[in-house]
């Protein structure tokens, strides 16, 4: 992706003639690059978090606590998961292709929704198994 943007730049300024679908080509990748980060930093535990509470619980509380949010972050990626299939199947529906290009959208928007899915899986699995770390 740096390289493509380097070229593109390079070209575009230099010569006048910038590669044709590096933007669509760059916003794809990021987009594929954030989204397969998720279920590892979900894996990780290295979303944002407020700790200032855990100061004021005992440690049971805050093993409880901790799992409620698994619970409730779990709850959240299910129902994202289930509002990006169903885009997905519009969008796959419709043929949606990115406009220079024309490289079909449907399956990155399905990739999105199974990387959403398996994000809440595991902190599905960090409920049930509190032990499961790194």
């Amino acid at each position: 992706m740096m390289a493509l943007t380097f070229v593109d730049v390079v070209a575009r300024y230099l010569f006048n003639r910038p590669i044709r679908g590096a933007f669509e080509i760059t916003e794809l990748v990021l987009l594929v690059l954030i989204v397969a980060g998720l279920p590892l930093v979900s894996h990780g535990d290295e979303h944002v978090a407020m700790d200032f509470i855990d100061r004021m619980l005992p440690p049971r509380a805050v093993a409880m606590l901790i799992r409620a949010v698994h619970a409730i972050v779990a709850a959240l990626f299910f129902f994202l998961t289930w509002q990006m299939l169903i885009k997905a199947n519009r969008i796959a529906g419709y043929g949606d292709t990115t406009d220079v290009l024309r490289i079909l959208v449907g399956p990155f928007v399905y990739f999105m929704a199974a990387m959403i899915g398996l994000s809440g899986l595991v902190h599905l699995l960090k409920v049930f198994l509190p032990w499961l770390k790194r």
